[in-house]
């Protein structure tokens, strides 16, 4: 008997509980990417408070058709496979608190040169990310949210430029390594004036 049961994944399926009734992971990622993709033209309705209450909001948008825990924090620990696990989930509303007020202190990164602006971005995006707030979905979740914070910015971050192999790499040396160079290689790739 195994000591620890992800109360996320279904025992019958193997995969995550959801509300679509997939009952296979290529049917999950079907749905995800249909539900949410027209998800995010209602995102407008969400208010812009650059916390955690809007990563949440945010998060329950995209996914609250497919998950019945959307947009709540995660119960349990979580790595993305062989990986260091993310932060303790008893930590998540902490860690949260310290990154959206050290953003705050710093304006939000408003009046930043372009050079600068990408540093801090990849400075932020690491330390939300290694966060991973939620069970599923905090990849998407978090670039909308940091495409909102650099709108306020005077920026505009061109995600289509950059495949999720290299995002995922530049965040795991980010994260382990604690080396943000190809974080910030990657934005200045994907960051322009908006």
């Amino acid at each position: 008997m195994p000591d620890f049961v992800d109360p996320y994944i279904d025992p019958q399926s193997g995969i995550l509980r959801n509300l679509v009734r997939a009952t296979t992971y290529l049917e999950l990622r079907k749905a995800e990417g249909d539900i949410v993709t027209l998800s995010e033209i209602s995102l407008d309705s969400v208010p812009h408070t650059v916390d955690l209450t809007e990563l949440q909001r945010i998060h329950r948008s995209l996914f609250g058709k497919i998950y019945d825990w959307a947009g709540e924090l995660r119960t349990v620990n979580i790595r993305k496979g062989s990986e260091e696990y993310f932060l303790d989930y008893a930590y998540l509303e902490n860690g949260a608190k310290f990154v959206f007020e050290e953003l705050r202190k710093e304006n939000y990164m408003q009046g930043l040169k372009r050079k600068d602006f990408v540093k801090r971005l990849a400075y932020f995006y690491e330390q939300l990310n290694f966060i991973h707030p939620f069970r599923e979905g905090n990849g998407r979740t978090q670039r909308i949210f940091w495409q909102r914070v650099a709108n306020e910015a005077g920026y505009k971050i061109d995600w289509s430029k950059v495949i999720g192999e290299e995002l995922d790499n530049a965040s795991l040396i980010g994260r382990t390594e604690n080396n943000l160079e190809p974080l910030e290689i990657m934005f200045k790739k994907i960051v322009d004036l908006n």
